[in-house]
């Protein structure tokens, strides 16, 4: 890009690139921005792009003119190219800004396109190298999505999908937006806060970057060790010791910290076996009253703990320095592009603020080797299958707690930190091995099991409630009566707690005595006799008549010496000022459960009885005539073709006899006749 780009060039200056790829290569140029002044008809503003370096480069156009519109892309003829830009006296134009490839990137972007470029919902695109550009805003985060208005290349970098040295692939997802996109730093790219937007979109990865076990607690604290650790007493009394162990993300409590404060302190990790390893995340203290972090650091890693790499970038000679924390709080994370496969992994903090203190996360996944190392660049010292054994054997670290660190340490020489960068110039080939196979094969059988358990839990649930609802409705439909209209929703409802528990089913039939039995028993026997096959309720014996004796009965029953309505003598009793609650008369509609009296009189000769059809229910005063309508009247019905008359509302225990007109009353032996 121009100098001061996107701002307005400098006048008077002269600029030359020279792009060179390998033998047979060719080189694509692409526009991402062009807005050079030609008010003087491409005379002293311009660019001109030349296959070739040198003086043996032939031209292949010149170019001006405020917001250009280059779509297409400028391919060259050999494996170099030459850009020339020259600026003379102007007024305006923020010069221009390309991206280049080799040919056969044919889906090569500018570092200046966002997702509203493009109308597809999937998309895969090439990013350039060198997309971090000082003047470009990305809003959000992994994994919830960034704004449409990001540039992809710089969002791919941020998110960890493609790296800012070399660039590369990027898959692209959009859809819906959200109303707010937060903000965090990540491999050296600051996204800002958003705000609601109508789309975002989000990287398809290789599933590579779930934690490797620091949080979670699968890295045993035997596992972490350190170079020193912080110890102190505080004005309280107390030992404080900071260590290794406490470097956990996200856990509660103080950090890691070093007892110096200088350039030779690490924080090891040791994994157990080989892994991939695509990223790190780290923090500071996270205790306000302690303002410690680390804000830049170094990554070693060794298979054995006795040799060490530092990581660094393809193609350069530098150990690459990872940007840390700028706060005590903050998580800032960084990625491996290409990953690290390897068992120990090292932290080597470079600058801190006050102490050296730290939380970290290690990102990855598992590592399954396809029985040779990854194919390098370069082959490094042959390595004996002795060397490959001892990278499974633990290292001879010291256990617990590091001893404290009493003097500095000595400068190591380069020896020690073998400059082996030919070990990441190449990515090894990235296989989605988040789960083992054996998780694998149980995530399978459970997904078979679980529905199997479903459909048999909800089989037995659902036969137990068709059982119990069968049930149910069958009690509801056993020992019932044929209720009147006018008493099935309350009366009923009632009086079922006065009812017995368990249900006889029988007709209503008639209970026959003949006159010739009751003539030859005394009153007392008569009542036992009655009260043999007498309902739960004692009934009114009317008029030397037996009753029906119905299971049920609007009478209350005897209950120790309480008084009821049977105990009064209907003739002899004082006047009641209230009549019983047990003693109200039959609906007018009609008795519900009074049968009628039966009586074999066919061995007697006829006459007439001598009795008033009087109600038994006693009022205050005079006894008032009969209420019209009331069940007063003498029904009666003979065995053979002789009839009598009797009455229904004789009390309990009065016997009517029939030869001679008189009644017996059996509570108080007193006999009446008329």
């Amino acid at each position: 890009m121009s100098i001061n780009y996107p701002q307005t060039y400098p006048n008077s200056t002269v600029c030359e690139w020279e792009i060179r790829v390998k033998m047979g290569e060719r080189v694509r140029i692409k526009f991402g921005d062009f807005d050079i002044e030609d008010s003087d008809s491409c005379h002293f503003n311009y660019l001109r792009i030349y296959n070739g370096i040198g003086v043996s480069r032939t031209e292949i156009g010149k170019y001006c003119g405020l917001g250009l519109q280059m779509n297409h892309s400028i391919e060259s003829k050999s494996n170099e190219i030459t850009v020339l830009f020259m600026s003379g006296i102007h007024v305006s134009g923020r010069g221009f800004l390309a991206s280049y490839s080799v040919i056969d990137k044919q889906d090569l972007i500018t570092c200046l396109d966002t997702a509203s470029s493009f109308l597809e919902p999937e998309f895969s695109k090439y990013c350039p190298a060198g997309c971090l550009l000082p003047f470009a805003e990305i809003s959000g985060t992994i994994p919830h999505g960034y704004r449409d208005s990001s540039p992809l290349c710089m969002a791919g970098v941020h998110a960890g999908v493609v790296s800012n040295i070399l660039g590369g692939q990027i898959s692209v997802v959009i859809s819906k937006g959200i109303p707010y996109y937060e903000s965090s730093l990540a491999n050296n790219v600051t996204s800002v806060v958003g705000h609601l937007s109508t789309s975002l979109f989000t990287f398809k990865t290789s599933g590579c970057y779930g934690t490797l076990g620091m949080e979670s607690g699968v890295i045993a604290d035997a596992q972490i060790t350190a170079s020193s650790v912080l110890e102190w007493t505080d004005h309280t009394g107390r030992e404080n010791s900071w260590k290794p162990e406490k470097a956990r993300l996200k856990q509660p409590g103080p950090p890691w910290a070093a007892f110096a404060a200088d350039e030779y302190q690490w924080l090891q990790i040791d994994l157990n076996k080989e892994k991939k390893i695509t990223g790190i995340v780290t923090t500071g203290s996270t205790m306000v009253e302690h303002n410690y972090y680390v804000s830049a650091y170094r990554i070693l890693y060794s298979d054995d703990g006795q040799r060490w790499t530092v990581y660094r970038e393809p193609g350069v000679e530098q150990d690459k320095i990872f940007q840390g924390n700028k706060d005590y709080h903050q998580d800032v994370r960084n990625n491996f592009l290409p990953p690290i496969i390897a068992r120990f992994i090292r932290v080597n903090p470079t600058q801190w603020q006050q102490k050296i203190a730290m939380k970290m996360e290690l990102l990855g996944c598992q590592f399954i080797p396809k029985g040779r190392p990854p194919k390098l660049t370069q082959t490094p010292p042959p390595r004996n299958s002795n060397d490959l054994r001892n990278t499974t054997t633990p290292p001879k670290i010291a256990k617990g707690r590091a001893p404290k660190f009493t003097q500095p340490l000595q400068p190591r020489s380069s020896n020690e930190f073998p400059a082996q960068t030919e070990q990441t110039t190449a990515t090894p080939d990235i296989r989605n091995t988040t789960v083992t196979p054996n998780v694998t094969k149980d995530v399978a059988l459970a997904a078979v099991l679980v529905p199997v358990l479903v459909m048999v839990l909800s089989t037995l649930i659902l036969t137990v409630v068709c059982a119990w609802h069968w049930r149910s409705r069958k009690k509801k439909t056993e020992g019932t009566y044929d209720l009147p209209y006018w008493d099935r929703a309350g009366w009923w409802k009632g009086m079922k707690q006065f009812l017995p528990a368990k249900s006889v089913e029988h007709e209503e039939t008639p209970v026959r005595y003949s006159s010739s039995e009751v003539n030859h028993l005394s009153p007392r026997e008569v009542t036992t006799v009655l009260q043999t096959d007498s309902a739960e309720y004692a009934q009114p014996l009317v008029g030397g008549i037996v009753g029906t004796l119905h299971q049920r009965s609007t009478f209350k029953p005897e209950e120790g010496k309480e008084a009821s309505y049977a105990d009064l003598d209907p003739y002899n009793s004082p006047v009641q000022e209230v009549y019983h609650a047990y003693a109200e008369p039959l609906p007018i509609t009609g008795p519900e459960y009074a049968t009628p009296i039966i009586m074999d009189m066919s061995g007697h000769p006829t006459a007439s009885v001598g009795l008033t059809s009087t109600s038994t229910f006693k009022a205050a005063g005079n006894q008032a005539p009969p209420v019209v309508g009331a069940y007063n009247t003498l029904l009666s019905r003979t065995d053979s073709c002789s009839s009598a008359r009797a009455q229904y509302d004789t009390p309990k225990g009065t016997l009517m006899n029939s030869r001679d007109g008189c009644v017996s009353r059996t509570g108080n032996n007193a006999r009446y006749c008329s």
